[in-house]
């Protein structure tokens, strides 16, 4: 409930759908019987006050808009059983309905067999009927109302389970295009409106109904991944038959997002894919749903980033940025909507400078959120829809940067700057981005010697704001002066073939060298004066050549100065750039722990590629998949546990019993430099030591600290003790000598 809260200052109009239930199968009470007593209604309406009923056409058309088949859409997903109870006398064909309506019958794996041979080799209709009732079976299975006396079918094994979802998944999409007389595979929504006039609509539209209704009921039961991904992509061939049914559409939207935001393995891709695959196929049925929908989901999933984290947040942003781009007219609408957000929520910060306005704007969902907006406008910056919202979106960009100008909040600002870079070299537009750089070196936090020590290494891109420790320590230090080198030479280099680059880097030239002047950190001024020369050569290079021009700087063929130099990244700037992401990169990879896996637990997708279409698979190759995930004995409703195999068991009790040795070797060594490092430590610190991000950090136990201190204060005066001995006796002797002679 806490992120759901959170979401609400980012977007208010999807912040309602915040209420609703996450398990999406639940239907409304009765939602199909109250619009039908609306609709009768209506008529007596007609019937008693004519002129009454005309007012209403002429000035409330909406509210008599009724059709029929919305009334229909809103039924349960079990209407099956009513709609196939005038199928009965068909069923009679069937060799297993020999007996007059057994009840509670159970389906053994023969039956199953001779209704799939049936289908395949003679298509028989009261077959297809047998198998679907026989998938509601398997996809009920479980429920506390599984045991209904009116159903047909009611008892399976597991065996006959994985039959039947095996060969429903797989065969039933070719099955309902024979019957409807529909193409192999594609379709679009005008495709489907235009069947639903037909008498082969009105004559099978129930199994479509009941197939697609029993598919998502076994969705939001299913805990496995693998099935999960399965039943998904079998289904995305029947998705476009989603839009005869609206109520579906919406469940299934509902039920995908969550799949794509909170899934493992590969079921983030497929649910994604199966998500454009609707808004290509459905179009503006589906779009401001999916749009508002996947926005929510990346806004609850981006709370928090650490270097496990991060690829699957970026992930999630570049599923973003291209479902944008399936209609980008109404995609605009919609980010101008959610840019427009940001800016009141930064605007409220500027405004009121409380503690809680401030944190709404130094938050990662905050930060993400204009993460997301800068990479869709890079991506379609060419595209005039998305064009107008660079500007506005670098003033929120810019003024975040400015919120908070002290050194704990550098992390911040150069992320910020990173994003106005981006958004500068996509849009190729003039951003002042060398003030924020210069502004930090300025500050005393770079400039003087640190007093925190060599500290741990930080890693920029996973922390927003630093501890007040961490801000002394030398190793933040050169984080940030190398940042801001990279970073305000990423910005010369865009403008490195500008005809007026000698005077856009007049002062920050000027202002580096006053670093260097004043900084007392050797390796920083080297680090400038090579940026320094960088420049100066830079300059040179554009002023050699700015000679022979004739346009003037207002002349639109200013902008094809240096144009093939700029192609092949000719100037000095551009190849110093080149070595300092090199640079950058090695530094971010020794940052990363060798024992951690980046998406260990969320970004990693399988290591078998996905098809770019599944219309590329082979059919051996489906049944094959699809027998590998429904061969396990798993029942919806039962345990799906998996069983841990003993190997990784005894493993696991090694571990935990190595444990407390390598905790009491970590402490000790811990509590050794802290005594030796004991005048560099802040007499009014507090006992809890601040981390990286800020947050408090508990010390290690105080009985086993006092311990620790106890025995090295006996130890040290063990020493003077035994040389207080050698000497008496030293002096004994001596006297005893004297005495002698």
């Amino acid at each position: 409930m806490g992120a759901k809260k959170k979401a609400r200052s980012l977007d208010p109009e999807i912040s309602a759908e915040m209420e609703e239930e996450d398990n999406t199968c639940r239907p409304a009470s009765k939602p199909g019987k109250v619009a039908k007593e609306h609709k009768e209604q209506l008529e007596r309406l007609q019937e008693k006050d004519p002129e009454f009923f005309k007012f209403l056409q002429d000035h409330d058309k909406e509210l008599l808009e009724f059709d029929d088949e919305d009334i229909d859409d809103d039924v349960d997903t079990d209407v099956e059983d009513a709609d196939m109870q005038a199928d009965e006398e068909i069923l009679g064909q069937d060799v297993e309905d020999g007996e007059e309506k057994p009840a509670n019958k159970v389906i053994t794996a023969a039956m199953v067999d001779s209704w799939c041979n049936s289908i395949r080799e003679n298509g028989q209709l009261g077959a297809v009927r047998n198998l679907m009732r026989a998938f509601r079976t398997a996809c009920h299975y479980g429920d506390d109302s599984g045991d209904d006396s009116s159903a047909k079918f009611s008892v399976m094994s597991s065996n006959v389970f994985n039959k039947t979802m095996l060969f429903v998944l797989s065969e039933m999409d070719g099955i309902l295009r024979k019957l409807l007389k529909l193409p192999s595979s594609g379709g679009k929504k005008e495709t489907i409106i235009d069947l639903m006039h037909t008498k082969q609509w009105k004559k099978y539209n129930h199994l479509v109904k009941s197939y697609l209704g029993n598919s998502l009921h076994v969705l939001n039961q299913m805990t496995d991944t693998e099935m999960i991904s399965f039943t998904l992509r079998r289904l995305k061939f029947s998705s476009v038959f989603l839009a005869a049914f609206p109520s579906f559409l919406r469940k299934y939207v509902k039920v995908i997002l969550h799949f794509w935001g909170t899934g493992g393995g590969a079921l983030p891709v497929v649910s994604f894919l199966f998500l454009r695959d609707l808004c290509i196929r459905l179009g503006s049925d589906c779009l401001d749903d999916c749009f508002k929908g996947i926005y929510k989901a990346y806004i609850l999933n981006c709370h928090f980033i650490n270097a496990v984290k991060l690829q699957h947040i970026q992930f999630l942003s570049n599923c973003v940025v291209e479902l944008l781009g399936v209609d980008l007219p109404t995609a605009y609408q919609h980010a101008f909507v959610f840019i427009r957000q940001l800016a009141m929520i930064l605007r409220d910060a500027f405004n009121v400078k409380t503690k809680e306005a401030f944190r709404k704007v130094c938050e990662w969902k905050f930060i993400n959120c204009l993460e997301l907006w800068t990479g869709a406008i890079c991506a379609y910056s060419s595209e005039a829809d998305f064009t107008p919202l660079a500007y506005p979106l670098t003033q929120i960009i810019s003024g975040v940067a400015r919120l908070v100008p002290t050194a704990r909040y550098f992390p911040l600002r150069l992320r910020c700057v990173r994003m106005l870079n981006r958004i500068a070299a996509s849009t190729n537009t003039f951003i002042p981005v060398s003030m924020l750089l210069l502004d930090m070196l300025e500050m005393k936090e770079l400039n003087r010697p640190p007093t925190g020590g060599v500290g741990k290494a930080v890693d920029l891109r996973t922390v927003l704001k630093v501890g007040k420790l961490t801000v002394k320590t030398r190793a933040f230090q050169e984080a940030c002066v190398y940042s801001v080198v990279e970073e305000l030479a990423e910005h010369l280099a865009q403008w490195s073939y500008s005809v007026a680059f000698f005077e856009l880097s007049f002062i920050p030239a000027v202002r580096l060298r006053s670093f260097c002047k004043y900084t007392k950190a050797e390796r920083f001024r080297k680090e400038m004066r090579h940026l320094i020369r960088q420049i100066e050569a830079n300059s040179e290079f554009t002023n050699e050549r700015r000679k022979s021009i004739t346009f003037q700087p207002n002349d639109p063929a200013a902008s094809f100065f240096l144009e093939d130099e700029k192609k092949s990244g000719a100037s000095p700037l551009s190849r110093y750039v080149a070595t300092l992401r090199l640079r950058a990169q090695q530094r971010n990879d020794s940052l990363k722990e060798s024992s951690v896996l980046v998406g260990e637990n969320s970004s990693i997708f399988g290591d078998k590629p996905i098809p770019a279409s599944d219309e590329e698979d082979d059919d051996d190759s489906r049944d094959e998949q699809g027998a590998t995930v429904f061969s396990s004995a798993w029942l919806p409703g039962s345990d799906s546990k998996t069983k841990v195999p003993k190997e990784e068991e005894k493993k696991k009790k090694k571990k935990t019993r190595q444990q407390p040795q390598e905790e009491d070797v970590v402490e000790d060594l811990v509590l050794s430099s802290d005594e030796d490092d004991e005048p560099m430590i802040d007499s009014n610190a507090p006992s809890s030591d601040e981390d990286e991000t800020g947050n408090q950090v508990a010390s290690p136990e105080p009985h086993k600290k006092q311990k620790m201190k106890n025995s090295s204060r006996k130890n040290v005066q063990q020493k003077p003790r035994n040389m207080s001995k050698k000497n008496t006796d030293w002096r004994a002797k001596s006297k005893k000598r004297k005495r002698s002679n």
